[in-house]
C-alpha cells in the first residue's frame, strides 16, 4: 500500500470533490468532451506539483479555474488544433424529434464559439458556474467592470447572430 501524505491526501479530496465540475467547465470552454477531460487532466497534473503554494497563496478553486481557462486558450492558440466548422449542416432537421433538439443545441455551440475566448469565459463561469462579478473578476485578472462589459458584449452578439440565422457568427 502506498505512502499517501496530508498533501496526497488533501489533493485527492479535492480532484474527487471538483473533478467532475472541472470538466464540466472545460466543457463549456472548449465545446469538446474529450479536449476537456485533456485539459483538467493537464492541469491538474501541474497543480499536483504545486498544490501547498496553491492551498497556501489563494483559494484552490479560483486559482484552477484559472489555469483551465489559460490552459483551454493555449490548446486554441496552436496552429495544428485549429478546427474548421461547416456553415450549416448538409441537410434541414426534422421538426419535432430529438435530431431537432439536438441540431438546435449544437447551431448554439456553434454561436457560442464564435465569441472571443474572454467573453465564453465570462459567459460560462456566471451563467454555468454561477459565480458573481468579484469572483469572476479574481478569475480572470481582471475589473468587475470588465467582466458586465465582456458578458454584455457576449450576450448582444449571441442575440444578434441568432436573430439573423448565423450560426457562425458572420456578417452578412
Amino acid at each position: 500500500m502506498p505512502v499517501t501524505t496530508a498533501v496526497d491526501a488533501a489533493f485527492e479530496a479535492y480532484v474527487e470533490a471538483r473533478g467532475a465540475a472541472l470538466v464540466r467547465f472545460a466543457v463549456v470552454l472548449t465545446g469538446d468532451d474529450h479536449r476537456a477531460e485533456d485539459i483538467v487532466q493537464d492541469v491538474l497534473a501541474k497543480a499536483y506539483l504545486k498544490w501547498n503554494r496553491i492551498v497556501r497563496v489563494e483559494l484552490p478553486d479560483v486559482y484552477i479555474r484559472r489555469m483551465v481557462i489559460n490552459a483551454s486558450r493555449s490548446w486554441w492558440r496552436r496552429p495544428t488544433n485549429r478546427e474548421t466548422p461547416v456553415e450549416r449542416s448538409p441537410e434541414p432537421a426534422a421538426g419535432g424529434d430529438l435530431s431537432t433538439r439536438i441540431a438546435e443545441r449544437d447551431s448554439m455551440w456553434r454561436l457560442i464559439t464564435t465569441l472571443s475566448a474572454r467573453q465564453r469565459a465570462v459567459l460560462a463561469l456566471r451563467y454555468y458556474e454561477d459565480l458573481d462579478d468579484d469572483t469572476i473578476a479574481s478569475i480572470l485578472h481582471c475589473s468587475p467592470v470588465t467582466v458586465r462589459v465582456h458578458a454584455l458584449r457576449a450576450l448582444t452578439a449571441l442575440r444578434e447572430r441568432f436573430a439573423a440565422g448565423l450560426p457562425s457568427g458572420e456578417e452578412q
